[in-house]
């Protein structure tokens, strides 16, 4: 446990020397930037400040290190574990300025970056150039690249493609003292010494603040194939995901939509032209990509028939890049949908995609028996599923005491199924009370001890992870 200093004028006004009128503590800014996508916390920052250069950064660290003032980094805070709230106060470190591509290095197939770049600027940058960067999270048309580090951000194309951590090749950090390492190498080997990089990579911001990012590139594909398949029983949707990896197939995209989820998206974006029958209780939304076009219908074909051993109604091709478009529209928006019904917890789970249907079986039966509705989606090709858990009509006491035993509950059932806590949207605030479930004390204290020499002060988003 650590104590932190208080903010004073002394301390807005050493600031201000360094980052001139990019500091603020004005009511309206605290407010705005005490919130990210978390549930409905606030947690108001002493200060924010908006630095614009690296050595910039190194003062404020040096300073607020020194002077024992905690500093929680934030990019665009679409993050839904509450990484970038910060709990204690201090100062708010907002890396929006930090928004340039630096080089697209096209003969080595890789970028370099700063990391308040949107990840879809990015992404959008490099398909210029013919090439590709995979991870694209629901938000990738707002979240930002630094983000997608610190929380190892993935997302429909993981499946096929990775995760962040499978493209970060070296990293520029500022430590808690104010100095200024590089992680790695700019390589695609490297075997000199502990991985730092990696060790960054999903920090959530607690061992360093990234200011460069050296990201790996691939060609991009050029062709792609999307289907749509209801199913008549969310079970079955499970059952066929591993089904179609057990048959020799990798698609680029493999997400599974309960039946409610598909309905509120519908509601929110006012897009009903998708017919979603009354015995469609999930579908399943599956895509190919590459550069042979026969191929990719092969594969498709050989998908269809995996299928034809599940009860589904009609499968349905789009044919348009127009419908291409509206069916993954639907996906992305499904968890702000789902959100906009009620109060709501959304648990992030994970396990071997052929734990998948006893993963939803557990999930319903301890819905069933604590009295909450869940609305699940996520990316069934990597058993990542997203349980969105509404308050509805449970009361406050249900909702307060009862539902963080349900909770616990299914994260036990999580780890026997072989999986963990967080696919993709990392610890943060809302999920370190559940920490002593998928780790031993032994390896928990490990975490602790290199938390401790990264940071020794605690200084760095204090009061997460742990």
């Amino acid at each position: 446990m650590h104590s932190y200093t208080k903010i004073t004028s002394e301390h807005i006004e050493y600031f201000k020397r360094i980052c001139e009128e990019r500091v603020f503590s004005d009511e309206e800014k605290l407010q705005e930037y005490s919130r990210d996508e978390t549930e409905d916390l606030s947690f108001p920052p002493e200060v924010v400040i908006k630095p614009k250069t690296v050595e910039e950064i190194s003062k404020i660290l040096a300073y607020c290190n020194e002077n024992t003032l905690c500093l929680t980094p934030a990019g665009a805070r679409t993050g839904l574990s509450g990484g970038a709230l910060p709990i204690h106060g201090g100062v708010l470190l907002s890396m929006e300025a930090f928004n340039k591509i630096l080089e697209i290095d096209e003969k080595n197939h890789q970028v370099i970056t700063e990391p308040g770049v949107i990840t879809q600027v990015l992404q959008d940058a490099v398909k210029e150039k013919g090439l590709f960067y995979p991870p694209d999270p629901a938000s990738k048309g707002s979240c930002f690249i630094g983000g997608n580090i610190s929380e190892n951000s993935g997302g429909p194309k993981a499946v096929k493609y990775g995760v962040t951590k499978d493209y970060v090749l070296n990293l520029e950090v500022v430590l808690a003292d104010g100095s200024i390492i590089w992680t790695g190498a700019n390589v695609l080997k490297n075997a000199t010494g502990y991985n730092l990089t990696q060790l960054i990579v999903g920090s959530e911001g607690t061992l360093g603040v990234v200011t460069k990012i050296v990201l790996k590139l691939i060609p991009h594909p050029i062709h792609d194939l999307l289907m749509l398949v209801p199913f008549f029983d969310a079970q079955q949707a499970c059952e066929a995901v591993a089904a179609i990896f057990q048959a020799g197939i990798t698609p680029s995209g493999l997400e599974f939509m309960e039946r409610d989820a598909l309905l509120y998206t519908q509601k929110f974006t006012g897009d009903s032209s998708l017919d979603i029958a009354e015995n469609h209780q999930a579908h399943l939304l599956i895509e190919v990509d590459g550069f042979d076009p026969d191929k990719l219908m092969q594969e498709c074909e050989q998908i269809i028939a995996v299928l034809e051993r599940f009860e589904t109604d009609e499968i349905l091709f789009a044919d348009s890049e127009a419908q291409k478009n509206t069916l993954w529209s639907l996906r992305r928006k499904a968890g702000e949908a789902v959100k906009a019904q009620s109060i709501y917890k959304e648990e992030d789970t994970v396990v071997p995609r052929y734990n998948l249907p006893k993963l939803l079986h557990h999930v319903k039966r301890i819905g069933k028996n604590y009295g909450f509705e869940s609305v699940c989606y996520g990316h069934a090709g990597d058993g990542n599923l997203h349980i969105n858990i509404l308050k509805g009509d449970l009361s406050d006491e249900k909702w307060n005491n009862e539902l963080p035993l349900a909770i616990r509950e299914l994260f036990v059932k999580v780890v026997e199924l072989g999986g963990t806590l967080s696919g993709e949207h990392g610890i943060g605030l809302v999920q370190k009370s559940y920490m002593d479930i998928a780790f031993p004390e032994v390896t928990l204290n490990l975490m602790r001890g290199i938390k401790n020499i990264f940071d020794p002060k605690g200084i760095l988003n204090p009061g997460k992870i742990f």
